[in-house]
């Protein structure tokens, strides 16, 4: 626990800051109740369920990918890749499109959610990270402590929110989630994850996830979890992680724990 503390803390700024001194935030264990395969060769970027199918986005140039994925045995049903120079990153669901973004390029791309022709691009300033959707609006990180609340139609920022964790700016916010109203994010390069008040941007919860990389057995500097998908209808989560072989169902359960 202490060790994955310090990681979480390396990814609040500034560094070395005094932390305010604001409620303690409770600690969930992400419990693995299924595992099914998941390609370990993804590096995944996004991930989400919509109208119960199951999208992926893969990064590294070269190997970018968006796919729909058969939950259940892990087979890719079908894919485009995201051409190079480009290194694919987040993705979300916006009526009949899938819509994809890129790294450091500026643009994304507007995907046929059923043949996944490409659709259009569109542009963005700063970094690409990851992408949700709300149901009305886009959620976007870029790396930073700031999540952009975005128009689906034209990509036009609408409104910012900073993402605070104890009452300093919580930095390297990577795949998100958007779960009944809340916000869910890994935190990079950390086996933690954090579910976010989306009016305030206060982390409210944090989700340790180092049971579930020990399960999947990779421990390669960048084999880390990232990967949150939420399923409405049956309201099950499911986590995964870059080139890990497993796609875990899990249960979040209070660890009695408080940062």
């Amino acid at each position: 626990m202490k060790r994955l503390a310090a990681l979480l803390l390396l990814a609040v700024a500034p560094l070395g800051a005094q932390r305010a001194a604001e409620e303690p935030v409770p600690v969930d264990v992400a419990v693995a109740v299924q595992r099914f395969p998941h390609d370990p060769g993804a590096f995944t970027q996004g991930l989400f369920i919509d109208r119960g199918e199951l999208f992926e986005s893969t990064g590294k140039v070269g190997r970018s990918s968006v796919r729909k994925v058969d939950l259940k045995s892990g087979k890719v049903l079908r894919q485009v890749q995201v051409p190079a120079p480009y290194f694919g990153e987040g993705i979300a669901p916006w009526k009949g499109q899938v819509l994809s973004l890129t790294w450091q390029d500026g643009t994304g791309f507007r995907w046929d959610r059923k043949s996944f022709k490409k659709l259009g691009t569109f542009r963005y300033q700063g970094e690409g990270w990851a992408l949700t959707s709300t149901g009305t609006q886009l959620v976007m990180s870029d790396g930073s402590e700031v999540l952009r609340f975005i128009d689906p139609a034209t990509f036009a920022v609408q409104r910012t929110i900073s993402v605070t964790f104890k009452g300093q700016p919580l930095r390297q916010l990577n795949e998100i989630e958007w779960i009944d109203g809340q916000l869910f994010a890994n935190v990079w390069q950390t086996d933690y994850a954090v579910r976010i008040d989306p009016a305030s941007g206060r982390v409210v919860r944090v989700i340790d996830l180092a049971a579930l990389h020990r399960e999947a057995g990779v421990l390669g500097h960048d084999q880390v979890a990232n990967g949150i998908a939420w399923d409405a209808h049956s309201r099950k989560i499911y986590m995964t992680g870059k080139e890990w072989p497993w796609l875990f169902e899990v249960r979040l359960e209070p660890s009695g724990q408080q940062f």
